[in-house]
């Protein structure tokens, strides 16, 4: 199949790609970056320098292709002019048009978990506006991937741990997470975008479901603090300490609401009636190896 990857080269894009390629697929992988072709070609994949903004540029790369795999590059959440809801929508709206306009019939996208909420799920509520354009294309089959919690955002906690010797949030505590592993999500992409489907559907991908203090007591034990603790804070706490390491204030906002959302259940209802129907091989034991690693390096 010949087959366009977005993302660049990042957390899941690059584990795809090399999956595809090693499966004999034609890989187009699409980057901003002429610093990274020389890597993406090493990977045995061709190279496509542009914007995912760029309509014209993605039709054109689109075009011929059997299948795409669309995501949106993350934002500078530090930035305080970024307008994150306009970035996300006008990036949706590119691939909406883009596909429409190539003919691509087979599209994965990756969504999140609590993209079913039209509302109270923070800065994730974008996503469901996106599924809902890409609903609207007819004769396109669509999967909408949902994965849970990132391992990786667990990284940005290492400064709470190293100051307090805690995990501190609005979330988590004796409250159950669904993690994930990027190499997992990557895995169930591989998957779909290589299976003949029709219509649209929706497919959530999990690595592993733990509770916040389960989350901290794995962590701690992988770098050396096997007392870790993870701590259930306010809304305003978690607010105000996001705001004071310099994140955009409607950010942080949109971030405590999605926070508030898993920790109340709101932003998993759906993923709970439709969990996967196997949990990934990335284990948080797995993952923590990688954890210490970082943590030991700042």
């Amino acid at each position: 199949m010949k087959i366009t990857i977005t993302g660049s080269l990042g957390n899941i894009s690059k584990p795809l790609t090399q999956e595809l390629v090693q499966k004999g697929h034609e890989v187009t992988v699409i980057s901003s970056s002429v610093e990274k072709q020389a890597e993406i070609e090493a990977l045995g994949a061709l190279t496509a320098i542009g914007s995912v903004e760029d309509v014209a540029f993605l039709t054109q790369v689109f075009t011929g292709a059997d299948a795409v795999y669309c995501m949106i590059p993350r934002a500078n959440y530090f930035d305080p002019n970024l307008d994150l809801d306009a970035f996300t929508r006008k990036i949706g709206n590119s691939y909406a048009e883009a596909i429409q306009k190539s003919g691509v019939k087979r599209v994965v996208f990756l969504s999140s978990i609590g993209a079913h909420l039209e509302a109270n799920s923070g800065i994730i509520q974008r996503y469901n506006e996106i599924e809902s354009v890409l609903n609207q294309l007819g004769h396109v089959s669509i999967t909408f991937m949902r994965p849970t919690s990132f391992f990786y955002n667990l990284l940005a906690y290492i400064p709470v741990i190293k100051s307090q010797g805690i995990i501190a949030a609005n979330y988590g505590a004796d409250g159950l997470i669904p993690w994930v592993s990027p190499n997992d999500i990557a895995a169930a992409i591989a998957e779909e975008i290589t299976t003949a489907h029709e219509g649209k559907k929706v497919r959530y991908v999990g690595s592993e479901e733990l509770t916040g203090d389960e989350t901290a007591r794995i962590l701690g034990e992988a770098i050396g603090k096997p007392d870790l603790k993870w701590v259930l804070i306010s809304d305003e706490e978690t607010l105000n300490g996001l705001v004071n390491v310099g994140i955009q204030p409607k950010i942080a906002e949109g971030l405590v609401e999605m926070y508030a959302g898993l920790y109340n259940g709101l932003l998993g209802e759906d993923y709970y009636r439709n969990r996967p129907a196997e949990m990934g091989k990335t284990k948080l034991a797995d993952y923590a190896k990688e954890f210490a690693a970082i943590f030991n390096q700042k």
